[in-house]
């Protein structure tokens, strides 16, 4: 496929440059360089035409809410999408010089992003892949399906043990949350950017993974992959979100490293599996 000409036919401007881009596992993605502003091109495989599908819907929700933080779909066509590019460097390439400010931003943006009702709960593509009408029926299903899949790729038998049993002990607690909202279900350092200059959040990328689902269990895995246990970032998603149940997010936040031990070891990626492990055992624990 030739990415300039494409570009200049739909668009109509000039190519200066085309780059491919890593980091675009179920896509190719390339950065093209134009008279005008940089766009980004992303040409996907025919099994992987409904991510396409997927990225364009969310965006589109995205945009009443926000629109100035997030990719415009410029062009969608047979497996091609044209999005404008953010401007900013990943958040987790640069070192903030006040953590708690930028966690802050974070806080009142995917607020912003939770503001966008969902009919039911499930997975994202162009719609909600078996809905479910609420949230206790849709985390006991996701948690009844990665417990099994712990189990099925050899799994401690003991930890497994412990965590059926935790999340029976605490699953009165999905029913607190009544009302699913779009979440981007990935929202880290990695696919946050920043303006290095001002220290601003200028938006954030890649929604393959949103569903819709209590707002409460996107803040937790932000939680869990970014923030940790860091008392800066808490206390800024704290200040700019508002202050959330302990215990809702406790039980997400097992849920988030159960499912990330899962994929490690579904994939034959062996490095953090003792680690992750231990994270869920504290998580029981605390």
């Amino acid at each position: 496929m030739d990415i300039a000409q494409l570009v200049s036919d739909v668009v109509g401007l000039d190519v200066v440059e085309v780059l491919e881009r890593t980091g675009g596992q179920l896509s190719t993605v390339y950065e093209v360089r134009t008279s005008a502003d940089p766009l980004i091109v992303k040409v996907y495989a025919p099994e992987w035409r409904w991510k396409q599908a997927k990225e364009v819907h969310v965006y589109r929700m995205l945009e009443p809410e926000v629109g100035d933080s997030i990719p415009r779909v410029v062009h969608v066509g047979d497996g091609v999408t044209i999005l404008t590019k953010l401007d900013g460097a990943p958040l987790s390439q640069v070192e903030p010089p006040d953590w708690r400010a930028m966690y802050t931003q974070l806080g009142e943006l995917l607020q912003r992003v939770h503001r966008i009702a969902q009919p039911a709960y499930g997975y994202l593509t162009d719609q909600i892949l078996d809905p479910l009408p609420d949230n206790d029926q849709y985390m006991r299903r996701q948690f009844a399906k990665k417990l099994a899949e712990f189990e099925q790729l050899g799994g401690d038998a003991k930890l497994h043990a412990k965590l059926s049993t935790h999340v029976r002990d605490h699953a009165h607690l999905f029913s607190d949350n009544t009302a699913a909202v779009l979440c981007h279900n990935d929202f880290h350092e990695g696919n946050i950017l920043v303006d290095t200059g001002t220290w601003r959040v200028t938006g954030f990328i890649d929604v393959e993974n949103a569903i819709a689902a209590d707002p409460l269990i996107d803040l937790a895995k932000t939680i869990q992959y970014s923030a940790h246990d860091d008392a800066g970032k808490l206390a800024g998603l704290t200040d700019g979100y508002g202050a959330v149940p302990a215990d809702r997010m406790d039980i997400y936040r097992l849920y988030h490293s159960l499912e990330l031990w899962d994929w490690f070891q579904s994939i034959g990626e062996t490095t953090y599996l003792d680690s992750i492990a231990q994270d869920m055992v504290r998580l029981i624990e605390s």
